[in-house]
């Protein structure tokens, strides 16, 4: 497999324009505002490279709820791929516990990433009824960048934030993670298998935002550092 070129473009050829339209789009969506019970859609990536994160994701699921909490109240659904082409989502639960029988029922499976399937899901969901955020764990990207972005683009008009958490240090998901971030208005943050607190403090700000909009988001980030680096780059948007 060819190296990836740190340098090569990343938005699609010749769609500029468009891509700037859509950012300025996803910025004029009202956020969640406190006091009204959020939804938020958590998709990991469950194939075999994602033992270890999906059992400190199953072991942290519960703390998004008590962040959400304080600020309205949280509903999570689950989505997951995994295998060859196996894609899967969840009923939203609006508990911990929910949460985690799903997980505990779910192992990984070899396979290859299914983003776009992810990011298409994610806009139905909020043309049936508002989702203020997509949660998403990965450590890869295999897919075609051009036909992943441009769902990017039409979740944002649709009203959904998008926060990509990357574990390890691949360049070509770093650069698709983040430029998804960038056009739904949402933010990217990275950690290692071994920083279960700085995943925690990620996934719990994304619930604070999903469920009680920025204002809950800033106020998580006056306790927490690690939430900090994503409040500013949504401050930039």
């Amino acid at each position: 497999m060819a190296k990836p070129d740190d340098r090569a473009p990343l938005a699609p050829k010749g769609s500029s324009a468009q891509i700037d339209a859509f950012v300025e789009a996803a910025r004029s969506v009202p956020a969640p505002g406190s006091g009204n019970r959020g939804r938020l859609i958590f998709a990991l990536d469950a194939t075999m490279s994602r033992q270890a994160t999906w059992d400190l994701a199953q072991s942290l699921q519960g703390r998004m709820f008590e962040a959400a909490a304080g600020a309205g109240g949280l509903d999570v659904q689950l989505v997951y791929f995994r295998g060859m082409g196996e894609c899967r989502a969840s009923k939203f639960v609006s508990g911990g516990q929910g949460l985690a029988a799903l997980m505990g029922g779910i192992s990984v499976r070899g396979g290859t990433t299914q983003l776009r399937k992810v990011l298409v899901h994610a806009r139905d969901e909020a043309k049936a009824g508002k989702v203020a955020a997509l949660v998403f764990v990965g450590d890869a990207m295999e897919e075609g960048i051009d036909e992943v972005l441009q769902v990017a683009g039409e979740l944002a008009l649709a009203g959904v934030k998008a926060f990509l958490f990357q574990e390890g240090g691949d360049p070509t998901a770093r650069r698709a993670f983040q430029e998804i971030a960038r056009l739904t208005g949402g933010a990217y943050g990275a950690f290692d298998a071994g920083a279960a607190a700085r995943l925690e403090a990620l996934l719990r700000a994304a619930a604070a935002y999903a469920a009680g909009g920025r204002a809950a988001l800033e106020a998580f980030a006056r306790q927490d550092a690690h939430a900090r680096p994503l409040l500013e780059q949504m401050r930039g948007r």
